[in-house]
């Protein structure tokens, strides 16, 4: 299995940083938040073309592992992967935990993407809430993510596709025994 690039995507608050940043960290390798590459300050997106130019000088590495559901940049993302990971969690399970993460970050004031943070307001009384987005993606992830990744099974591309947090773990607890293995 080659983890050399890899993508971890699945619908918004499924766990993909948290995932990547330790599948990043196992492997030794950098890890690439696409959500921090993307946010200026006050919530504001970089434009496509800068966007789109960070990304490139940013998985043009050789070895990375990087999150995030960005369709404008995909061509360049998927394109050099060499493993892909889904997050494919229940809607309870994401529900649950995108309703528990923002009102961890309401409360604990946590500081995002370049100084940001979540709200009250912003996460349940606005139309850019990041519950409502949940509501608005998950089905269609679920949909689009399939077919996406099926162009890649003719490929030298290993997919895992991940129904429980549980088996995400056991994912991880693998790859750092494979990786004690191989450091010794």
């Amino acid at each position: 299995m080659s983890l050399k690039r890899t993508v971890v995507i699945g619908t918004s608050c499924s766990g993909k940083t948290t995932f990547a940043l330790k599948l990043a960290q196992l492997l030794r390798v950098q890890h690439i938040e696409l959500d921090s590459l993307n946010w200026l300050p006050d919530w504001k997106s970089r434009t496509n073309e800068e966007f789109r130019t960070i990304v490139e000088k940013a998985v043009s590495a050789d070895e990375w592992v990087t999150d995030g559901n960005y369709s404008k940049t995909r061509d360049i993302v998927w394109s050099r992967a060499t493993a892909f990971v889904w997050l494919n969690y229940s809607f309870p399970v994401v529900l649950s935990r995108a309703f528990s993460r923002t009102i961890r970050r309401i409360f604990d004031s946590e500081v995002l993407f370049s100084g940001n943070r979540e709200t009250f307001r912003m996460s349940f009384l606005s139309r850019d809430s990041i519950l409502l987005w949940v509501l608005k993606t998950y089905h269609r992830r679920q949909r689009e993510y399939p077919r996406l990744l099926s162009e890649f099974q003719s490929r030298d591309v290993e997919i895992q596709v991940f129904r429980t947090p549980a088996e995400a773990e056991k994912f991880l607890s693998q790859v750092e025994k494979e990786n004690r293995v191989t450091l010794q």
